[in-house]
């Protein structure tokens, strides 16, 4: 029937993802109720059996049949872990899909989800080519979004916003996962990007001061990273996204207020962050290779393409990451921040005082913070007031071969929303 009449753009779709839905709700109904007839015939077994024994017996009622979704298991090591991969128009996917099942470490633990917006008939079928190694869903509204005249130019970004909705809602809602990790269709990833996110859970379903693990260091780029201390993990206030982890709990949280367009913006305000810290590696576990796309190339050329990709195997698994829960971090972190020598931007940019080791520079407000970021080749913007890969105003990074701290002073009182 789809393919043996003509269809308006977009018709056969919508066909297909309505014939798709119905027979999901099909076979979900005809699971219930064979698990129905399963249950009346172990429990008749048990009636009878004790009634030819002479007990009188009042059954309990079944238990509700199981969901067919994936257990929520309360063993962290156990939980199913889906990799939802945002995909839309790009053929290049195929990068992403082949990265992420060479590195998988098991197929039961990390299904690979991939949600496709636009229609585009290529990337479709590059998709369609791993056959079952990927499950592939598509989001079936695609039509345009009414848009004030002066956002007219951002239709892409509302419809990315529409497409985050639709796929999380498909993996929290339809398929009951317990978490799940993001990705975008232009990400590669790093040989030990599952085992850090594995490592990470538990301390995201431990520590309810922080709401996602993310892969990606915002100031990456390889000469600002120390690259022999590949396991080294931070608390930062800025959302980072490009591969990160989120569960369950947030999407119920986020869902009823999700945002029309500008979602990653919108995730780092402080009605949503509410005062939350993610994880973030120093070395970054993802890197982006798409130029292309609704921002044409915002940052890329400056910052992005210079992201260092993890090349090495940490067994994250095998570390204790305790460090990491918010108190035990600021007992450790900011001492060690704060006891490092102060310096001027002229001794870091003139390579003296290398006999300090570790030092920080520090800024006095929004003007000071964005010179000394240019001055350094940091990324100087900030959204809500955050800085990039900050935790508490503090940006940590490699400078011409040493750690250096661009901090707040010590008497920190909190982020001012007015400095974006």
């Amino acid at each position: 029937f789809l393919w043996s009449r003509p269809a308006s753009p977009g018709e056969g779709d919508r066909l297909t993802a309505e014939v798709i839905r119905l027979a999901q709700d099909a076979e979900t109904e005809l699971e219930r109720q064979k698990e129905l007839l399963r249950q009346i015939h172990r429990y008749s077994g048990l009636w009878g059996g004790r009634q030819r024994r002479g007990v009188r017996i009042t059954p309990k009622p079944p238990p509700p049949p199981p969901s067919l979704a994936p257990p929520r298991l309360t063993d962290p090591a156990g939980t199913v872990l889906p990799v939802l991969v945002m995909a839309c128009d790009r053929s290049t996917v195929r990068r992403c899909l082949d990265k992420l099942l060479r590195y998988r470490p098991s197929a039961q633990r990390f299904p690979i989800i991939v949600s496709q917006d636009c229609g585009h008939a290529e990337t479709a079928r590059v998709i369609a080519s791993y056959g079952d190694a990927v499950a592939h869903i598509r989001q079936p509204d695609l039509s345009d979004i009414p848009v004030p005249a002066e956002h007219r130019k951002f239709q892409g970004y509302y419809k990315i916003a529409r497409h985050y909705h639709w796929a999380l809602g498909q993996v929290f809602r339809t398929f009951r996962y317990r978490a799940a990790i993001v990705v975008e269709d232009d990400l590669e990833v790093a040989p030990d990007f599952f085992e850090y996110f594995q490592a990470a859970f538990p301390l995201l379903l431990a520590d309810h001061s922080l709401w996602c693990v993310s892969a990606w260091n915002d100031n990456g780029k390889e000469q600002m990273v120390d690259v022999g201390q590949a396991e080294l993990l931070y608390r930062t206030d800025f959302f980072p996204g490009l591969g990160w982890l989120l569960l369950a709990e947030l999407w119920d949280e986020l869902e009823p207020k999700w945002p029309r367009a500008f979602w990653d913006d919108w995730m780092r305000q402080p009605e949503q962050r509410r005062d939350r810290s993610c994880i973030r590696p120093e070395v970054s576990r993802t890197m982006t290779f798409g130029r292309k796309g609704v921002s044409h190339g915002q940052f890329f050329d400056q910052y992005l393409k210079f992201i260092k990709l993890n090349d090495r195997f940490v067994p994250f698994t095998q570390l204790d990451l305790s460090y990491l829960k918010k108190e035990e971090y600021e007992r450790s972190f900011l001492p060690k921040v704060y006891a490092a020598p102060e310096v001027r931007v002229e001794d870091l940019q003139g390579n003296r005082r290398r006999e300090l080791g570790a030092v920080r520079l520090q800024y006095s407000g929004r003007d000071s913070f964005k010179a000394f970021a240019k001055a350094l080749g940091l990324m100087d913007d900030l959204k809500s007031g955050v800085p990039r890969a900050g935790y508490r105003g503090i940006v940590s990074f490699v400078y011409r071969g040493r750690r250096v701290y661009l901090t707040p002073p010590s008497d920190w009182t909190g982020y001012d929303p007015s400095w974006s």
